[in-house]
């Protein structure tokens, strides 16, 4: 079998230079080093799972798991296989506690990562040290829990549909498209805004014309027809990978389609998918133009940064230029010859006294880069709090631009292979494709990175190692690029970049969308929690509502959860009575007013025991003393205007209250439990 593994480069001298580092890159993959590398990529995602307490999505996604069949139907179906693999994960050894889930559902971060470095050193030829460092930095930007399967999972789908697509387009062996295809049909099932992966076809008919196209030109150098029938064959070869890739997809709809109906009825699995699309009307943040735009605005208010950085380098490409015209003139005089561009060595007929002002200028430059970066930190691109987004969602969507450039210049690129044209096309669809269904602009797209950033820092370094210091163009009036400011400016935003996405990774912690500081306390009278590193307050918290819940025999009863706090269903290990987090949005007030009055009746013929109520006390507050309440007890304006905004939801669990007598038996400075 021929060696896919791309060697490309610019020119003759680049090939040679990209073979020999792929062949350096293959002795650190396959060398004594890569058993510990692949130890850190095993062990490294799971740094985390002994720190926080999270009240939102955390323990909201595996109370999901473990009350799977209680889940409301739209959220049950829209992220199905995520919520089928959790519930299994519940069943293992240790996974009754939220430290036990929480490494099982990080191996699933380590299998990626490893995946990712095996796809890049073993089939694009990226060298080990390279695909390590570049699947560290995916692995460390990996803000979002790993409670989330639905993300997990999809990115695990996606990528191996992208390695399936690789694999069977350079080699043709239609089984591995037909697989490709398995994965991303199956990927609806893990989340059905994942149907927008498929447009990883037109990476299929993009290649397959190319690949016409390089037959056409090897028929035409041994006599043959040349480029006629181009289109026809590309056209042919386009749609047979395509019907074998559609096969795969149309295979996996089918299967979990008859599962599903084989245990829901298909009637109930349309019914909640419905819904899902009639949940934006509530949520607007979920409408497809709200999310786009989401992704369009990140990407343009970061072209600030990127303008300014563009300055810098087209600044120093000015000095450059000016000062190579300079020195090769007087070059010029002193020899009486023309100076000849020869590759790395055009600088070798330069006085010594041109070479000395040439290093000079290096030397200048290199020290305008590290001053652009101390101009960045001074302007706030990121900040050194690492217990927030602020150190790396700048400078991650830089990286993400920088990728989508450099991934461009190879597709356009004339000397580039198909095979690196091929790689470079999935990896723009799968940073544009990875954040499309979410709600949270480009996060999702930095938190899937482990395809992307390997390749964006071997492309990067390729650049900044060879190609020709110095170009010129024209006879008469010429135009000169010197490529080190680019080079010297790419390197210093590398290293931010880098440093940012390490320190971030080793610091932050997601809990209600920031990140966990002072972790020092636990609680020990919850199994569930035990080990598990909290604040102070939270662990005090923690321990008064589960002594007391233990000391009144409430364990295990039902429970009504409203403010904010869905993971405590799972926390407590009490089951919820109807929707677990029913402040959501896109738990629509209708459906809400529908399951309480159906619990009500439920509870008065006798059918079904009360559940017990827990709320956030500013939310019960506000309940029960309005406004009023909120400013006596100092209630930040911003939260005010949210509780507010949950007015009418909170009057349905009021009602609920007077209508079944409820009292108020337990309330601490975070929670109030009425029973």
């Amino acid at each position: 079998m021929a060696d896919n593994r791309l060697t490309v480069g610019t020119g003759k001298w680049q090939n040679r230079k990209r073979r020999a580092d792929d062949r350096r890159g293959q002795k650190t993959a396959g060398s004594f080093w890569e058993p510990l590398l692949l130890t850190v990529l095993f062990w490294y995602p799971l740094r985390h799972i002994h720190w926080g307490l999270d009240f939102w999505d955390t323990g909201y996604n595996y109370g999901n798991f473990v009350y799977m069949e209680r889940m409301e139907s739209m959220w049950k179906f829209a992220t199905y296989l995520a919520n089928v693999t959790g519930h299994f994960l519940t069943g293992l050894p240790g996974a009754g506690s939220l430290v036990g889930m929480n490494l099982y559902t990080g191996l699933f971060v380590s299998l990626l990562a490893i995946l990712g470095y095996w796809f890049c050193t073993r089939r694009l030829g990226i060298s080990g040290g390279i695909a390590f460092v570049g699947e560290m930095a995916a692995v460390s930007l990996c803000w979002c829990p790993t409670a989330l399967l639905y993300n997990y999972l999809t990115y695990v789908f996606f990528l191996l549909g992208v390695v399936f697509l690789y694999q069977g387009l350079v080699e043709e062996k239609m089984g591995w498209l037909f697989g490709a295809g398995i994965c991303l049909g199956a990927n609806v099932f893990v989340r059905f805004s994942n149907l927008p992966q498929a447009a990883l076809i037109v990476a299929v008919w993009v290649y397959a014309f190319l690949a016409a196209g390089e037959r056409a030109a090897g028929a035409q150098s041994s006599g043959g027809k040349g480029s006629q029938g181009i289109a026809g064959e590309g056209i042919r070869l386009a749609a047979r990978c395509t019907g074998w890739c559609l096969g795969g997809y149309l295979c996996a709809l089918a299967v979990m389609l008859g599962c599903l109906h084989i245990r829901y009825g298909i009637d109930n699995y349309a019914a909640g998918i419905l819904r899902l699309f009639a949940m934006t009307d509530n949520a607007a943040d979920y409408k497809a133009g709200a999310m786009l735009e989401g992704l369009i605005h990140d990407y343009i208010e970061n072209l600030y940064w990127a303008k300014r950085i563009g300055i810098i380098v087209l600044g120093g490409m000015a000095v450059f230029g000016a000062a190579w015209a300079a020195l090769r003139g007087r070059a010029r005089k002193n020899t009486g010859a023309e100076l000849k561009i020869t590759g790395v060595t055009n600088t070798a007929l330069l006085s010594r006294g041109g070479k000395f002002v040439w290093r000079l200028l290096h030397i200048w430059f290199g020290a305008v880069a590290v001053l652009m970066l101390v101009w960045l930190y001074g302007r706030g691109f990121c900040s050194l709090d690492y217990h927030t987004y602020g150190p790396m969602q700048r400078p991650g969507v830089l990286f993400l631009m920088l990728t989508l450039g450099v991934a461009a210049v190879r597709i356009f690129h004339p000397d580039a292979p198909k095979e690196e044209k091929l790689i470079s096309g999935l990896v723009v669809l799968v940073v544009l494709l990875t954040s499309i269904g979410s709600n949270n602009k480009n996060l999702p797209s930095l938190n899937n990175l482990f395809v992307a950033c390997p390749y964006t820092l071997w492309q990067c370094r390729q650049f900044i190692r060879g190609g020709k210091p110095v170009w010129e163009y024209g006879k008469r009036f010429r135009l000169i690029v010197c490529s080190f400011p680019a080079k010297a400016v790419m390197t210093a935003f590398l290293a931010l970049f880098l440093f940012q996405s390490v320190l971030f990774g080793a610091g932050f912690v997601f809990a209600e969308a920031t990140g966990i500081r002072n972790a020092t306390a636990t609680v020990e009278n919850n199994e569930i929690l035990r080990g598990v590193k909290m604040t102070p307050e939270r662990a005090e918290w923690m321990t008064g509502l589960t002594g007391y819940l233990e000391e009144q025999g409430l364990r295990g009863r039902e429970v009504i959860l409203f403010g904010g706090i869905p993971a405590m269903s799972y926390y407590l290990a009490m089951p919820p009575a109807f929707n677990t987090w029913s402040d959501l949005d896109s738990y629509v007030y209708g459906v809400m007013e529908a399951d309480l009055n159906n619990l009500t009746e439920e509870v008065e013929n006798g059918r079904r025991q009360r559940p017990v109520i827990l709320l956030d006390r500013e939310y019960y507050l506000y309940m029960t003393e309005g406004a009023a309440g909120l400013k006596a007890a100092q209630v930040p304006q911003s939260r005010q205007e949210k509780i507010v905004e949950k007015e009418e939801k909170l009057r349905l669990i009021q009602g609920f209250i007077e209508t079944l007598n409820y009292d108020l038996s337990y309330e601490n400075e975070k929670f109030v439990l009425l029973k």
